[in-house]
């Protein structure tokens, strides 16, 4: 069971898990995470079956992935334990080792006044034993190791609960439009586009964030792998469609409205006469005969977009292909179609504001425990009526310090051993 515990709390067991998590996130940073089966198999054809049957398309929530998280925490939960007890212990007993250390360094009888003139003005703690006076300071860099391996402990766990805490949803909005979420927050679509200027596929929302307590963030763009956050809010750019548009005129009064076309529906005013909307393509091909076929798959914009819908007239329906700026009557109402409506499908992950603030103290304490380790070192100097000797884990940069500072009182100098 020792042997089991001692493996557990390694740091080459630590290291292994750090790199099995780090080829884990390579893989779901790599891989696009969340879509359905079909989309892997149509991208990854001949890996999708190795893919799925490995869970890699949605890797963070695969069970290997939160084992080797759940390990990664034992395994630095194990090292402070461990670590904190022995940090005490030698942060105790640290004075009386040191007025055990033999003389390294001889100095005239003014040269120990002057050194402890020294270390008296620079406010170092004195500690009387028999025969000696200990000097230290700065002891809470004994521990900087230990706080910076609880932060990093931490940072795992409340980066794993702002992984799997936030509340994730999925939503279609068209341009000009704006979400409502739960809490009062008001997300809204400024514009969105499949293509830029010169043509290539770019899918960028313009999003603004309105916040319950009236704080706006925004307008930002949001496109693939560049999300936007703003008050807990974080929204991806993860999908998108395109949908039609049908300006519908009441030629007896004048009224008219628009309505987006985004699945089948019946538009009438008396429920028996208007059109069925059936779909939109893309765009078509005439042979020399004027026989059309239509295209019904583009990754890009539509071109030459070709609505198909049925005309209902007294129970008689007839098909009909109608193209963008053609308008077509039926008993009185004007149905005159338009360009279509790109409109993004966006990803919305709220995450606690509770779990952001613990993030935000974490890396706090990680500086705080760094600050300790590289410019806090303990140090302990001892001195006797002969000299003086230089400890603590670091004592290099001190011992020539002193060196430089006594020189001219130094009477002799042993190696150090």
């Amino acid at each position: 069971m020792k042997k089991v515990l001692k493996f557990l709390r390694s740091m080459a067991f630590g290291m292994i898990l750090l790199v099995l998590i780090l080829i884990c996130s390579l893989a779901g940073s790599l891989i696009a995470q969340g879509n359905d089966p079909a989309w892997y198999v149509q991208t990854y054809p001949g890996w999708h079956g190795t893919l799925l049957m490995l869970g890699l398309d949605d890797v963070f929530n695969s069970w290997y992935f939160i084992t080797l998280l759940v390990l990664l925490c034992l395994n630095l939960t194990l090292c402070s334990l461990i670590r904190i007890r022995r940090v005490a212990k030698a942060a105790k007993h640290a004075p009386e080792h040191a007025a055990e250390a033999r003389t390294r360094a001889r100095l005239t009888p003014a040269g120990v006044e002057q050194l402890q003139a020294y270390l008296a003005a620079r406010r170092y703690k004195k500690t009387e034993f028999d025969g000696a006076a200990v000097y230290t300071k700065n002891a809470l860099g004994w521990y900087g190791s230990f706080i910076t391996h609880l932060a990093i402990l931490l940072t795992v766990i409340f980066g794993a609960a702002a992984l799997y805490l936030p509340t994730v949803t999925d939503q279609t909005c068209m341009p000009g439009q704006a979400l409502t979420m739960e809490d009062g927050t008001r997300i809204g679509v400024e514009s969105f586009r499949i293509e830029n200027e010169s043509g290539q596929l770019d899918y960028a929302s313009v999003v603004t964030v309105t916040l319950p307590d009236g704080r706006v963030g925004g307008p930002e763009r949001v496109s693939v792998n560049y999300p936007y956050s703003f008050g807990g809010y974080k929204i991806y750019q993860q999908t998108y469609g395109t949908a039609g548009a049908v300006r519908v005129r009441n030629t007896a009064t004048g009224g008219e409205d628009v309505f987006t076309l985004d699945s089948m529906c019946f538009l009438s005013l008396d429920g028996v006469n208007g059109i069925w909307f059936e779909a939109l393509y893309p765009g078509y091909i005439r042979d020399e005969a004027g026989n059309f076929t239509l295209i019904t798959q583009t990754s890009g914009a539509y071109e030459d977009p070709v609505y198909q819908i049925l005309l209902a007239s007294d129970g008689v329906y007839t098909p009909v292909m109608a193209f963008p700026g053609e308008t077509v009557s039926v008993a009185g109402v004007d149905f005159t179609f338009e360009d279509p409506v790109e409109y993004p499908g966006l990803r919305i992950k709220k995450t606690p504001a509770l779990v952001n603030a613990l993030l935000c103290a974490v890396f706090v304490l990680m500086i705080v425990g760094l600050w300790f380790c590289f410019f806090q070192t303990p140090q302990i100097i001892t001195v006797r009526q002969d000299g003086y000797a230089v400890g603590g884990p670091k004592p290099q940069g001190l011992e020539l310090e002193l060196a430089a500072l006594l020189e001219s009182e130094t009477e002799k100098e042993d190696d150090l051993c």
